[in-house]
């Protein structure tokens, strides 16, 4: 093979994968200039560069809300460093998984089959994405709301570019009504949420194992105390049911009125049919 020709492979393969020139011209070598085993070979060195990276902490990142179909899907991929979340070929690949994602209900292990535009999955896209970039970089949380009966409504905050932010919301409410009053109150919401990060809707909704950490907490916190054993139930008592207050949405202290609860908002506005169906919250990094 001329150096010309040579040149044009190693340009056609980067093309092709996406890999650094020095890591093309060593598939080249190695595979005697066969395109076909050199996408092969790379794609086996990507997985053992990846595999890798993947102890490292992914904290930064990006989170999109897409909006399709009667649903709206949110999904959080991870990286290494803010610097990497901003890079194009990340946000591209974000945005079309957010779309597969949309579609696959927030499914994963059917989202990691999804083939991508490229013809590859979602698993080996992210491989060879991550053995271009050189950092690891995860799907994190997702949550996709479907129901006919529903309007969605959704905030982003820090918004990076088009749609991608670092924290968003996605927040469904039920009523017949669509007037200005509803669509006010489902975006005030969604704001509330993205300040408030409330655990459940209500305090029967709390995941048990974290009432049972923070009833592990308050415990040892006052067993040193010196108070008298029935004295120390109470404070217990008086303590768990705050925190169930100040985690739940509907009892939390609306942040644009502190004085008032979610609940007594939604009593104010009259609508008797109005709910909060459900809600989801992602915050890069938390």
């Amino acid at each position: 093979m001329s150096n010309k020709e040579l040149l044009d492979s190693i340009k056609k393969l980067r093309e092709m994968t996406g890999v650094g020139l020095k890591d093309c011209k060593i598939a080249l070598d190695e595979t005697k200039g066969d395109l076909e085993k050199s996408i092969e070979f790379l794609r086996k060195k990507g997985i053992a560069k990846a595999s890798k990276k993947m102890s490292r902490t992914a904290s930064e990142g990006l989170a999109l809300v897409k909006a399709k179909d009667g649903k709206i899907a949110l999904i959080e991929i991870n990286s290494e460093t803010d610097f990497v979340a901003k890079n194009d070929d990340f946000i591209n690949f974000v945005k079309e998984l957010s779309e597969l994602n949309n579609e696959k209900n927030s499914n994963i292990d059917e989202l990691n089959k999804s083939k991508m535009k490229s013809g590859t999955t979602v698993e080996e896209t992210l491989v060879a994405l991550i053995a271009k970039i050189g950092e690891k970089i995860t799907i994190g949380k997702t949550k996709t709301i479907s129901n006919s009966t529903t309007t969605n409504y959704k905030y982003l905050h820090t918004v990076v570019k088009d749609n991608l932010a670092k924290l968003a919301v996605v927040v469904s409410l039920e009523t017949k009504e669509n007037s200005d009053i509803v669509k006010n109150f489902g975006k005030q919401l969604s704001m509330h949420i993205a300040a408030s990060n409330p655990l459940a809707l209500e305090s029967s909704l709390i995941d048990k194992s974290i009432i049972d950490k923070e009833q592990e907490l308050v415990t040892e916190e006052l067993k040193n105390s010196g108070k008298s054993e029935d004295i120390a139930k109470k404070i217990s008592l008086g303590k768990m049911n705050k925190f169930k207050e100040e985690n739940s949405l509907l009892t939390q202290a609306w942040v644009m009125e502190p004085k008032k609860k979610v609940q007594d908002v939604l009593k104010e506005l009259a609508i008797n049919d109005l709910k909060i169906k459900e809600f989801s919250r992602i915050k890069i990094g938390e």
